[in-house]
């Protein structure tokens, strides 16, 4: 990605909501120019959505769940009914998962991402993964946050991934060019 389009990705992470002729000011280029490059980066699939991030907290979150889950392994063949069906069921019901992939590591096969009103709704979470049968969920983990905690060391932003983008940019460009300000 180029090195303009980086630093407008960034300012979006920032704040989606200002306006194209905001944008420009932030980056150093013309209204225009945002625009094509926002279309462009939407067409490319780079900018997929822009949404808020709300403070769960005051939604009524109290916990925020990591659950690994190993799956019995699957055939090729049977990897994309699979799919659809996790798919299907989480469309009808959330149980307060906001991300569900696929990966390796710790032993594990799957990851879900979940906020839950108490310890008592993330239970049922776990209890309702096992109940889908056509996953074959053959063990699971939990990292389990208490948002009301006193102490976070960085809670969950997307500011760090704003900056990096921001040092990404940085060290794409030649020396002899003058960095916006941000």
């Amino acid at each position: 990605m180029k090195d303009v389009e980086l630093r407008l990705v960034s300012e979006l992470i920032k704040n989606s909501r200002r306006s194209s002729h905001e944008l420009a000011k932030a980056i150093g280029v013309s209204q225009p120019t945002v625009s094509r490059l926002l279309k462009k980066l939407e067409d490319k699939g780079a900018v997929k959505e822009y949404t808020i991030l709300p403070d769960f907290r005051k939604l009524g979150y109290n916990l925020m769940a990591l659950t690994f889950f190993k799956l019995k392994p699957l055939e090729p063949k049977d990897s994309q009914r699979v799919h659809e069906q996790t798919e299907q069921l989480l469309r009808e019901q959330s149980f307060g998962i906001v991300m569900y992939e696929k990966g390796m590591g710790l032993g594990y096969d799957l990851l879900a991402v979940s906020f839950h009103e108490d310890y008592s709704s993330f239970i049922k979470m776990k209890q309702k993964a096992f109940d889908f049968s056509f996953l074959e969920l053959t063990g699971s983990d939990s990292f389990l946050i208490d948002l009301n905690d006193k102490v976070h060391f960085r809670p969950f932003s997307l500011m760090a991934v704003a900056l990096d983008l921001l040092n990404m940019a940085k060290q794409k460009r030649p020396t002899t060019e003058k960095s916006p300000p941000t």
